[in-house]
């Protein structure tokens, strides 16, 4: 069987946060090596980036003369070419400028600069860039992009695609000091991190190739109660694990517990099967229309995320163990103080073999009412592997960021996990906050997610007769924590005058466990004679009372999350 015991898998502080260590240690040496470089350096500006390795929106970058840089190195030459033999002044001179005028490198030379004291210089394809003063502002962590120091940054581009962007070339254009000797040529070829992806249904909306990223077309949400498995929205920030599901094991272990490795089978065989439905949202759904408004205050801030709209949400029927009998058969006791957080840790990795991970809080996992699953079933199927078989989490009325995929590893801790997804993502902040303003410890990781609704048919852009008089709205509501939808008003005047939609339930929904959306419809007349635009509108109101807001503003964020406002679609009634 398959051991998933590698404890630089854990999320706990001791075994997942090295890269925490190597931060540290990164700003303390760089602070040394910057202040006398930068003593010789006019102050630059400091301009928004979206960064160069990392796997989060930008933080503020650094802007400085990659000009000092190589002029230093021109003037080195032009020493040595001085002080030479005629035959070796030629050589010099030929290697003093490339094609483009900056001085030429070696891949033997940049190799040599790795640390803030020596200066970061990386390769992106024939180009050689020194980000010594950036790799303290880099949002994934300066140990992240300190991996590429004296390489090329191209396979962790090729793994993180969402470098793969005009804007993010312009930023580390302006830190170039020269050519690549051999042009790209010269670094050793990699291999593609996304050569065994699995097969998915063109009729899914593409949002990312690598990783592969697409939503539900709005119109096959309300088809069905149940999303069908090859219309499940999809939602990576790795690469799809290959794994081989008959040596396959999860490791359960931690503090109050002796650790366990089970197979899909043993799960089936020594525990009571449990069948959940459940809704999976992605925290970032609906951000296309956050984006699409001004930062509050003109501030300027960029919102930076994948472009959803309302398909990042899909609903199954999943079917499992739950992980409440997992813990409690390793022996885990209720009411331990020494255990706050289940931790899930999932086999897919980066290029450094750092997994997905994060985690829950240990009311949540052994909460009787709870229903968190070890799930190895979708509808009645296996779970594809773009879905997270052969095993996967589903932790109901919480957002899809906690629902680890291909879990490997469950550890009760003391402590939250302190991997990137969990502590530097999937945080909402004030409108007001820029991304050179961000303490990522000052907010919670989202866990319950608000009240929401969206319009799924009409689309945005149709057009409405005035013969049929009438229009038909359909669409889904779904609140986090089990909250049961208990009213959705649609308006088919901007919201000045609203009406109760028919609500359709799963039948296994019930109030505080209510854990798949409800969908809903209701037919408008059109107002008699009216030709023009109008505009469409949906609020739902959950068991708690709780509500939407009228429109972003006031819950604007600038990584587009939990966007709850009002859904609303602009129709035109013709002839």
């Amino acid at each position: 069987m398959l051991s998933v015991t590698g404890r630089g898998w854990g999320c706990t502080s001791a075994s997942c946060c090295s890269w925490a260590r190597s931060l540290s240690n990164f700003n303390s040496s760089s602070t040394h090596a910057n202040s006398s470089s930068h003593s010789q350096q006019s102050g630059g500006l400091r301009p928004s980036v979206w960064g160069l390795l990392g796997v989060a929106a930008a933080a503020g970058g650094v802007a400085f003369s990659s000009s000092a840089v190589a002029d230093a190195r021109t003037k080195e030459l032009k020493a040595a070419a001085a002080a030479s033999k005629p035959a070796a002044q030629a050589a010099l001179q030929q290697q003093l400028k490339g094609s483009d005028g900056l001085p030429v490198f070696t891949a033997e030379e940049v190799a040599q600069h790795r640390t803030p004291k020596d200066r970061v210089w990386v390769t992106y394809k024939d180009g050689v860039y020194d980000v010594t003063d950036f790799v303290a502002q880099h949002p994934g962590g300066a140990a992240k992009i300190m991996l590429a120091a004296g390489g090329s940054v191209e396979p962790f581009w090729g793994l993180y695609q969402q470098h793969m962007k005009q804007e993010v070339r312009d930023i580390l254009a302006q830190y170039r000091i020269g050519s690549l000797k051999g042009g790209a040529a010269a670094v050793a070829p990699t291999e593609d991190p996304y050569r065994n992806e699995p097969r998915r249904h063109p009729a899914l909306i593409v949002r990312s190739d690598k990783p592969f990223n697409g939503e539900t077309p709005a119109e096959l949400l309300v088809a069905s109660p149940v999303t069908p498995n090859d219309m499940f929205f999809v939602r990576h920030h790795l690469p799809v694990p290959v794994i081989d599901n008959d040596k396959f094991t999860v490791t359960v272990e931690g503090a109050g517990m002796r650790s366990l490795q089970l197979s899909v089978q043993q799960l089936q065989q020594n525990f009571k099967k449990a069948q959940v439905a459940a809704t999976v949202q992605c925290t970032g759904n609906r951000r296309t229309e956050m984006k699409a408004a001004p930062a509050p205050g003109g501030s300027g801030a960029q919102i930076k995320g994948l472009d959803w709209e309302v398909g990042a949400i899909s609903n199954a029927e999943w079917g499992g163990v739950l992980l409440r009998d997992v813990l409690l058969a390793a022996g885990l006791q209720p009411g331990d103080a020494s255990v706050q957080h289940i931790h899930l840790i999932g086999l897919d990795t980066d290029m450094t073999g750092t997994p997905y991970a994060a985690s829950i809080p240990i009311d949540k996992a052994l909460s009787e009412a709870g229903d968190v699953l070890l799930a190895w079933e979708m509808n009645g199927q296996p779970i594809p592997a773009d879905h997270g078989g052969p095993l996967r989490v589903v932790v109901p009325g919480t957002t899809g960021a906690r629902s680890v995929k291909w879990i490997g590893r469950i550890v009760a801790s003391a402590d939250e996990c302190q991997g990137h997804w969990q502590q530097k993502d999937y945080k909402a902040f004030s409108p007001g906050t820029d991304w050179d303003a961000i303490d990522w410890s000052a907010a919670p990781a989202i866990q319950e997610m608000p009240v929401v609704s969206a319009i799924c048919e009409p689309a945005e852009g149709a057009e409405l007769s005035t013969y049929d008089g009438e229009v038909t709205i359909k669409g889904y509501a779904w609140s986090g924590g089990g909250r049961d939808i208990i009213r959705v008003d649609v308006s088919a005047d901007g919201g000045k005058t609203w009406s109760p939609a028919k609500l359709s339930k799963h039948p296994h929904s019930r109030p505080s466990r209510a854990w798949a959306w409800t969908l809903y419809e209701a037919t408008l007349p059109l107002p008699e004679g009216f030709k023009g635009q109008l505009q469409l509108a949906c609020k739902a109101t959950d068991q708690s009372y709780n509500t939407q807001p009228e429109d972003v503003s006031s819950i604007w964020n600038i990584r587009g999350l939990v966007n709850n406002a009002w859904h609303k679609v602009n129709v035109s009634v013709v002839e």
